[in-house]
């Protein structure tokens, strides 16, 4: 045989028969998280748990005997900034799957572009209900818990515990502080709670003093806020300073205070209470390898962004062994309906929302000093806080 022939034997071999080249090639996902900026820590633990699960499946021998690829850019959790990153992403890398997506307003806007590109998206962090709700898309996914049920767990524990409790409302202004706020005072009045006024505050104050007068006058037992990341760190470390901790609850969404911020803040986190799909302490099996895994991985603890990244891979693998493809429409329907296990136990994606349905904590902060616990204090179960399926567009 000649060199030109030989060449093109192998040509033929790589590219033709059998598809031996595409076979090989990894299964690129795209991740668009802050990893600057005011969630930068948030980010921090996304990239933390899609990290340790691809290790680990690719350890394992991929998926269909694919490595995965992540492939990360900074959204900066800016919608507009998020929907550039991951175009460049759709077109240019040709990421067969996209998730990271922090900022609410960011998740929305690049659902749009994933309809667009025909590709699938899924969030691993955003609450807004409209995500799945009103403003739903066949094309994304949400395998965390969204704003109305970590309200349903955070409800009945403050029904329980403080019943008939004044409440005050302090979140970031724009898509997800508006949603979690509104989603929890509709749960927490259904269960007796008083509404005594709300204020929201733009994404990365410096300064909340400007809003304790309004707090101060409002007389409430009890504070709900949806801050997040180092704003968290700037409210209660401030409240804590004016003196507006004592003889007060404060309860929160379950982003508020994290593994990620905590020690920022101290002890002004101490009683704090959330509502969240998960905690490091729950006592599984399951959880205490992720744990141990995690932890030694990168020295800290997980938190619910940590986790619910781990699990989006899982997730991913799980639907994609069972379309036998990566291809969108297939893909999407092996996603529907599907059951896949992760730390915080066996989730189920609902086929008319795309919203996983999943086990609710009530979740207690002890910041002692001597290392903070995250104690599970309440549960209600997945189908119970889920509620009922708002989505209308498929």
């Amino acid at each position: 045989m000649t060199k030109t022939t030989l060449l093109g034997t192998a040509a033929l071999v790589l590219l033709g028969f059998g598809g031996i080249a595409s076979a090989a090639d990894p299964i690129r996902i795209g991740v668009v998280t802050p990893l600057s900026g005011t969630y930068a820590p948030i980010g921090q633990q996304v990239r933390w748990g899609l990290e340790l699960a691809t290790k680990e499946v690719n350890a394992a021998g991929g998926i269909l005997g694919r490595q995965v690829e992540l492939l990360f850019e900074d959204e900066e959790a800016n919608p507009a900034v998020a929907t550039q990153k991951a175009e460049k992403l759709f077109q240019v890398n040709k990421v067969d799957f996209l998730t990271g997506t922090v900022n609410s307003g960011s998740t929305l806007a690049v659902g749009q572009l994933a309809e667009r590109n025909g590709r699938l998206i899924a969030t691993t962090v955003s609450f807004s209900d409209a995500i799945t709700t009103d403003k739903c898309s066949p094309n994304v996914f949400r395998v965390n818990a969204r704003a109305g049920q970590q309200s349903a767990a955070l409800a009945e524990w403050l029904a329980k515990d403080k019943p008939k409790a004044k409440v005050y409302y302090l979140g970031p202004d724009y898509e997800m502080g508006r949603s979690t706020v509104a989603a929890f005072k509709q749960a927490a009045e259904k269960t007796g709670a008083q509404s005594t006024g709300e204020v929201f505050a733009p994404l990365g104050s410096k300064d909340y003093s400007q809003y304790f007068g309004q707090l101060r006058a409002a007389r409430p037992s009890v504070l709900y806020t949806s801050t997040a990341g180092n704003d968290t760190v700037r409210l209660l470390t401030q409240m804590s300073e004016y003196g507006l901790l004592r003889n007060l609850t404060i309860v929160g969404a379950s982003g508020t205070v994290t593994a990620q911020n905590i020690g920022a803040i101290g002890k002004a986190a101490d009683g704090f209470v959330t509502g969240v799909g998960y905690s490091a302490e729950l006592a599984t099996p399951e959880n205490k390898a992720f744990v141990a895994a995690f932890r030694k991985a990168y020295d800290t603890a997980p938190d619910l962004y940590g986790a619910d990244s781990y699990g989006l891979i899982g997730f991913f693998k799980a639907a994609v062994e069972k379309a036998g493809s990566t291809d969108t429409d297939p893909l999407r329907k092996a996603m529907e309906g599907l059951s896949w296990s992760t730390p915080q136990g066996t989730k189920t994606m609902r086929a008319g929302d795309h919203q996983a349905i999943q086990d609710m904590y009530a979740v207690r902060i002890a910041a002692d000093g001597g290392g903070n616990r995250f104690d599970v204090v309440g549960t209600v179960p997945g189908d119970a806080a889920i509620g009922p399926d708002q989505c209308t567009r498929f």
